[in-house]
Formats: C-alpha cells, sequence, structure tokens
C-alpha cells in the first residue's frame, strides 16, 4: 500500500493529470466507433477495418523511420543550442520527407496489388489505398511535429491535439460509416489521422523554423545516432501488424470473414486496457529503469511492479471476464456474441503479456537492441506457428490459445534473460 500511495502521490498523479483525460476519451472514442462500425458493418466489416489498421500501422513506422522517440530525446538535449537543433531537424526532416513521398508514390501505383492482397480478390476497394497514398505525407508529418512538441516538454499541447483530434475522428468516422458503411468505416481509419495534421500545425506555431528543407543541414552522424531507436521500432511496428495481418487473413482463409471479425473485436477490448498500463509503464517504470544503475535498484523496480501494478490488473481481468456476456452487446452488436468464446484464452494471454512487458521495457530503458529485436523475432515466430496450428485444430478459439501460448513462452524468455535482475 505504500508503494500504491507513493505513486499516486507523486507520478502516477501526474499520469493521471496529464494524460488521464485524453486515455480516457480514447478509449471512450474507440467504444463508440467500434458500436457504429459492428451495427452498421458487421463483423466482416471489423475484420477488413483490422487488416487496413495493421497494414497503416507498418506503413507508420516506415515513414518516420522509427525516429519518434530519438526525436523527442534529442529536441530536449538540443532545445537549448539552436544550431544543432536546427541541423539535427533538418536532417529528420529531409530523410523523412524523401522516405514518405516515395512510399506514397508506390502505394498509389500498387492500389490494385494491395487490394488484392490486404482485402481479398472478391473487394474493389483500389481507391482507398489510393486516399491513404495522398494522405501519409500529412499524417507522417503530424507524427514528426508531435514528437517534436513532446521533445520540448509541451505536455498539455499533445494532450489538447490527441483530445480535439479524437473528437474530429469520431465526428467524421461516424459520418462516413453511416453514410458509405463498409467503404465509409475504411476511409475513416485514413482521413480521420490525416486531419491531425492541421490540428497540430496550429499548436506548433513558433516551432515551424526547422521545417526549411534544406541539404545543407543533412548530417549523416545524426542519422547513425537515431538508427537503433530506428531499428527497434521498425522491428516491432512492422513486423508486428504484418504477423497480424498474416494470421487475420489466414482465419479468413479457415474460418470465413465472421470469425475473423470476432477476433478483431477481441483485439479491440484488448486494446483498451492495455493503453492504461502501457501509460504508466511508459512514464513512472521506463524513466526509473533507465536511471537504475545498479541490479538491486532494477530487481526493487521489477518487484514494485508485480506486488503493486500487476495485481490491480489482473483482479480487473477477472471482473471483465464475468461480465462479458453483458459487456459484448453494449460494445457491439448482437451479432458479435461469440466474441464471448474468446475472452477466457486472450486474457489469460494478456495476464502473461502484462508481466512480460515490464521486463521487456529494460530493452529500451538500456538501448539492448540486439536482444529485443531476437526476442521480439522469436515471440513473432512463435505466434505465428501456433496460431496457424491451433487455428485448424480448434477453430477460432485456436488464435487466442496460441497469444497464451506465445505470451507465456515469451515471459518466461524474458524472466531467464534478466534473471539477476529479478531473482
Amino acid at each position: 500500500m505504500g508503494f500504491i500511495n507513493e505513486i499516486l502521490k507523486k507520478e502516477l498523479f501526474k499520469v493521471m493529470s496529464l494524460n488521464g483525460i485524453s486515455v480516457l476519451i480514447k478509449i471512450a472514442i474507440g467504444f463508440i466507433t467500434s458500436k457504429v462500425i459492428s451495427v452498421f458493418v458487421g463483423p466482416s466489416g471489423m475484420a477488413l477495418v483490422g487488416n487496413l489498421r495493421n497494414f497503416i500501422t507498418s506503413i507508420e513506422s516506415i515513414g518516420t523511420l522509427g525516429f519518434q522517440n530519438g526525436i523527442i530525446k534529442y529536441v530536449a538535449d538540443y532545445e537549448h543550442d539552436k544550431e544543432k537543433l536546427k541541423s539535427f531537424l533538418g536532417t529528420v526532416t529531409v530523410s523523412i520527407v524523401f522516405v514518405v513521398l516515395l512510399l506514397s508514390a508506390i502505394i498509389f501505383l500498387t492500389s490494385d496489388y494491395l487490394n488484392d492482397k490486404i482485402f481479398g480478390l472478391g473487394f474493389q476497394y483500389q481507391s482507398v489505398f489510393k486516399v491513404f497514398a495522398l494522405c501519409l505525407p500529412w499524417y507522417i508529418a503530424s507524427m514528426v511535429l508531435v514528437a517534436v512538441l513532446n521533445g520540448y516538454g509541451e505536455f498539455r499541447k499533445v494532450i489538447r491535439i490527441n483530445i480535439y483530434g479524437n473528437i474530429i475522428g469520431l465526428l467524421l468516422s461516424v459520418s462516413l460509416i453511416y453514410y458509405y458503411h463498409e467503404f465509409g468505416a475504411l476511409l475513416s481509419v485514413i482521413i480521420a489521422p490525416a486531419i491531425l495534421f492541421f490540428i497540430t500545425l496550429f499548436f506548433v506555431n513558433s516551432k515551424l523554423y526547422f521545417l526549411n528543407i534544406s541539404l545543407n543541414y543533412f548530417d549523416f552522424t545524426i542519422i547513425k545516432n537515431l538508427s537503433e531507436y530506428s531499428l527497434m521500432a521498425v522491428v516491432s511496428a512492422v513486423l508486428g501488424p504484418l504477423v497480424y495481418l498474416l494470421i487475420r487473413n489466414n482465419i479468413i482463409l479457415k474460418l470465413g470473414y465472421d470469425n475473423a471479425g470476432y477476433w478483431e473485436a477481441m483485439l479491440r477490448i484488448s486494446s483498451y486496457y492495455f493503453l492504461f498500463l502501457s501509460t504508466i509503464l511508459t512514464v513512472y517504470f521506463l524513466p526509473k529503469l533507465a536511471k537504475a544503475v545498479e541490479v538491486e535498484e532494477t530487481k526493487k523496480i521489477f518487484w514494485s511492479y508485480f506486488k503493486g501494478i500487476f495485481p490491480i490488473f489482473l483482479f480487473g481481468l477477472i471482473v471483465l471476464f464475468s461480465i462479458r456476456d453483458f459487456l459484448i452487446p453494449i460494445l457491439f452488436a448482437k451479432s458479435f456474441q461469440p466474441v464471448s468464446l474468446l475472452f477466457f484464452w486472450q486474457l489469460i494471454g494478456d495476464a502473461f503479456k502484462a508481466m512480460s512487458l515490464i521486463l521487456g521495457y529494460q530493452f529500451f530503458a538500456k538501448k539492448m537492441t540486439k536482444a529485443f529485436i531476437m526476442t521480439e523475432l522469436f515471440s513473432l515466430t512463435v505466434l505465428w506457428v501456433s496460431s496457424t496450428y491451433f487455428i485448424s485444430v480448434f477453430g477460432i478459439e485456436g488464435v487466442v490459445i496460441a497469444h497464451t501460448i506465445t505470451y507465456f513462452v515469451y515471459f518466461l524468455t524474458l524472466l531467464f534473460y534478466f534473471r539477476k535482475s529479478v531473482f
């Protein structure tokens, strides 16, 4: 209890005051959007939206070159050195502009191919990818601008951007889905984030001097310094969504679009409560791990999480499981009731995932790039292989059984790797 009181008085209070409102609004909007999609589009449409989201997540990471965390760090470091800051941001801007324009051109020209691979041969949504190609530069620009604001420590502006962006995105999404149904749901995933650029632009104002794109400021040393951040982010944010995309396509092939939609609904519910946990980990535990020098310090941080935060999270999972049949019709349409069958294994897997997260954050805290990439590739391989097998044996429940096995194995792997810091 003393640990909980300490957090409530200090860091966790800061988390709730700076990010709590934004997180709650994002979750509420997520619930509303999921409800609208389930009513107007159904399970099959939910599956298509899930595939598109996974594709976009991978493209976003490639488009930003995984520089976001590096931008935050170096903007904070160079805030009072205008020449270094101008050189850094100039280099980042030139690099990202080049990559984004190239990506947009490729996506626009390969829209037919992408439609067949992401949605399947039975759909004609090539125009969705063409719209995405046109919107991508604006969305990537907003992500970079938000990272710059974070680097300057202007958290209140970042929170306002997220709140306004989420609200406008909700209104746009509901309108598009209401009038255009499945096609509107897909468009909303693309257009809503792009609008965020214009909101971000309003808040950045005086920080825009670095947007003078010039090769005179380009410095390869800066790219080298950012490479570790880039590599870790790209591996996680590109390969992860691609594996989920492959799994969903496998479900569609073997079990149909409706079952893929049920799994997507389960993933959405899971993502909502992990927002709270990831916020606490990022703001409170990550800085603590980064500063810890001695093994005993790290051990104390790990166990403070296992004894203080994880039991609360586990209790929440138990409550969620007990009210699942009541909750599903509220969050989705009645046609989504089969999602209830996925809760048991999904929540067990999420419990192992929650225990793994605190150990995994040590990779970022200590910039253990090789170890992170190896364990990430290993866990994704286990997920893909186990899901392929268990889907063929147990049907749609197989994918959540694979989720549990993956995070059980991943947790044991990290526990062994960091055994000296834990035990």
